[in-house]
């Protein structure tokens, strides 16, 4: 395509008065186009773009990718064979440009099977720079004084024919990829904290996506669901379902059907006709016959099933017994201040699994730390002494009396 459109900005990196159209790849002829201009490159940008606001369960609706000058908008919903972009995405001579891409790892790993290598993430180099706004429209500001329009940011990237407004928008998600990573490469070498970027950027490259399963005990996160009543949660459970339900047989997102705080204004109220229903602020009006007479016997049956045990929603994250808990928030707190001392997010100290490993697994010498998975050699380096003084601390105090797991666990509740 050779149409052109003016430039809203000027980039001092990339020489484009004028930014030609990226090329549209939706045909098996300019996907091979795409492929052969794959060859011999050694770093690409990429992004995606999913239906996650318009779809119960998301899918990919648009692979970005940039390569030189040209931007490429992949159709992923065209009925293309997308396979042969693996090898380039596990090619260890091609770097992979992301801006936050632990999302478009994991989304493109668990709908085409794609793994990862050599990965470059801004991102994560912006927060390794201690910059304080570190999305994409604030640091291609930062660097290149653009301004990204955002207003395409929740479209509906599901529907064809793509507005040009989506397609201004999507291309520009990469464009700037390649020329940010020079710039942001020499800041991190300068600063020393190049390891930072490495370590994390394995991190992603390692994630596994996991399938989406839903757990009628996911209830028990919604906030507020501690103050209810044995009857009350019974009720917010059974709407829980039926939320659910509705929401993979319309394919839209739960909050689509019901917003959580509709769910929990109908557990407190327990309706019992069509018109206390109309009462409930944010009860779709659209639906109201068929969703609030389903709504009205998951009220019944959630009285008739009271829940009087605490419930565990299924996570990644166990339930801490006493001592690791007040491991995990001593770590916590030290995090913060090294992090603010560091002048760096604190994921970057220690990331939230990282941490929780040291809880549960308690080394209390450099030795046993260095063999706490997730935790990279630059960490333990920088970080380890003051980690391990922080267990040998927590272990003076235990055998000393001097922790109240009885108030610490009231404040846990």
């Amino acid at each position: 395509m050779d149409t052109e459109m003016t430039a809203p900005f000027t980039d001092p990196t990339i020489d484009q008065g004028v930014l030609v159209q990226p090329v549209i790849v939706e045909t098996p002829e300019a996907l091979d186009s795409l492929l052969k201009d794959l060859e011999g490159v050694t770093e690409i940008g990429v992004d995606t773009e999913a239906d996650s606001f318009y779809s119960y369960k998301e899918k990919v609706c648009l692979l970005q990718l940039t390569i030189g000058q040209t931007d490429y908008l992949v159709d992923p919903l065209a009925d293309l064979d997308l396979s042969p972009l693996g090898k380039v995405f596990e090619d260890e001579a091609v770097v992979k440009i992301f801006h936050d891409g632990e999302f478009d790892v994991l989304i493109l790993g668990r709908d085409f099977g794609f793994h990862f290598r050599n990965i470059f993430d801004t991102r994560i180099a912006a927060a390794a720079l201690g910059i304080d706004s570190p999305g994409l429209a604030a640091v291609l500001d930062r660097y290149f004084g653009v301004e990204v329009d955002k207003s395409e940011q929740r479209s509906d990237w599901s529907r064809r024919p793509l507005k040009q407004s989506q397609i201004d928008y999507a291309r520009l998600d990469t464009r700037y990829l390649m020329a940010l990573k020079e710039r942001m490469t020499a800041d991190l070498e300068e600063a020393g904290r190049r390891m930072i970027l490495d370590g994390e950027c394995e991190r992603l490259e390692d994630l596994e996506p996991v399938a989406r399963e839903f757990d009628p005990d996911g209830y028990a996160k919604i906030k507020g669901v501690t103050k209810l009543s044995a009857a009350e949660k019974g009720v917010l459970k059974e709407l829980f379902i039926l939320r659910d339900t509705v929401a993979e047989e319309r394919d839209v997102p739960p909050f689509k059907v019901m917003g959580n705080h509709v769910l929990m204004e109908l557990a407190t109220r327990m309706p019992s006709t069509m018109n206390e229903i109309d009462g409930v602020k944010g009860f779709p009006k659209g639906r109201r016959r068929s969703l609030g007479r389903d709504a009205l016997s998951a009220v019944q049956r959630g009285r008739q099933t009271p829940i009087t045990k605490g419930v565990q929603p299924k996570t990644r994250t166990p339930r801490m017994d006493d001592e690791p808990f007040e491991i995990h928030e001593r770590l916590r707190s030290w995090r913060r201040s090294r992090a603010e001392k560091e002048g760096m997010d604190s994921s970057l100290v220690l990331n939230r699994h990282v941490m929780l490993r040291i809880a549960l697994d308690g080394p209390t010498t450099l030795a046993d730390l260095s063999k706490v998975d997730g935790l990279r050699s630059w960490q333990l380096e920088r970080f380890g002494d003051d980690i391990v003084h922080l267990m040998l601390t927590f272990a003076a105090d235990l055998a000393a009396g001097r922790i109240d797991f009885d108030r610490r666990n009231k404040r846990r509740r």
